[in-house]
């Protein structure tokens, strides 16, 4: 029986590409914000790009906060997306209250000097060995584009180095984030989203 893979419909630039990767692996996506099929999806994709503020606006707006509350399945936010299941971002004027379900804010990426925003391929160091990166070789590299991050925590599954370290993918019960985005990311990238796909 063929899993059921559903792309949540934010509204960002992004939604196509992580479309077609997935459907370069032979899984089919769906595209919704329909709660009955979101809640009857195996895997979910929460995909972001822009700003903190104007995500959760459209989340808000969309009906889509209570919902993502309500996943009990596997759940995986790319780049903005992950920002959005920390508890707050700092990205705008005051403060941006996100979904709360990793235990993190995101702050501006201090980078002792280095322009930002931090742009290109970079190298990931898994924290451990976790089945999100079954098969990728520690040190790969990722394709990242992002000002803000989370910090390294208890529920970093890896991290990146850019002036400081960063957590580059994190997990807490069926969330998981991170923070590259694997669609732009080549074999590697692949490799991820058909690992989690598999989980």
């Amino acid at each position: 029986m063929r899993k059921q893979t559903v792309i949540i419909d934010t509204g960002c630039a992004n939604v196509s590409s992580v479309r077609f990767a997935v459907e370069r692996l032979g899984y089919q996506a769906t595209l919704s914000r329909d709660p009955d099929v979101v809640l009857g999806a195996d895997k979910l994709f929460l995909p972001g790009v822009g700003t903190a503020s104007e995500a959760m606006k459209n989340l808000t707006e969309r009906g889509l906060v209570d919902l993502v509350k309500q996943v009990e399945q596997p759940l995986l936010g790319i780049c903005l997306g992950m920002q959005m299941l920390g508890t707050y971002s700092d990205e705008g004027d005051s403060p941006v209250e996100c979904l709360g379900h990793i235990p993190a804010p995101t702050k501006l990426m201090d980078t002792a000097g280095q322009p930002l925003p931090h742009m290109g391929w970079n190298r990931v160091a898994t924290v451990n060995d976790h089945p999100l990166f079954d098969g990728i070789v520690a040190g790969s590299h990722f394709y990242f584009v992002h000002s803000y991050a989370m910090p390294v925590g208890d529920y970093t599954l890896a991290q990146c180095h850019y002036g400081h370290a960063f957590s580059a993918a994190i997990n807490q019960g069926n969330y998981y984030g991170v923070q590259f985005h694997p669609e732009r990311s080549g074999k590697v990238g692949a490799r991820l989203i058909q690992n989690f796909l598999e989980m």
